[in-house]
């Protein structure tokens, strides 16, 4: 879960910049699903689907090989 606090960590500062936030929810080990809340601009936003995708999932994955996919709440 370190390693996962630490990747979003890295995305965090660009969402920010947008007036949106990423906070860890959950891992389920089992799945390699990777919960995630979406604040801010980002609730409701088109783009949003994109950032969770291609943005926090791929850098997630890369990192984190137990990460398979990530969905927010």
């Amino acid at each position: 879960m370190e390693r996962i606090e630490d990747v979003l960590a890295t995305v965090r500062p660009a969402i920010q910049m947008d007036g949106g936030d990423v906070e860890f929810v959950d891992f389920d080990e089992g799945e390699g699903l990777v919960t995630v809340r979406l604040m801010g601009h980002c609730v409701g936003c088109p783009m949003s689907l994109a950032t969770l995708k291609q943005g926090i999932e791929a850098r997630l994955r890369q990192a984190v090989p137990e990460v398979h996919v990530v969905e927010a709440v």
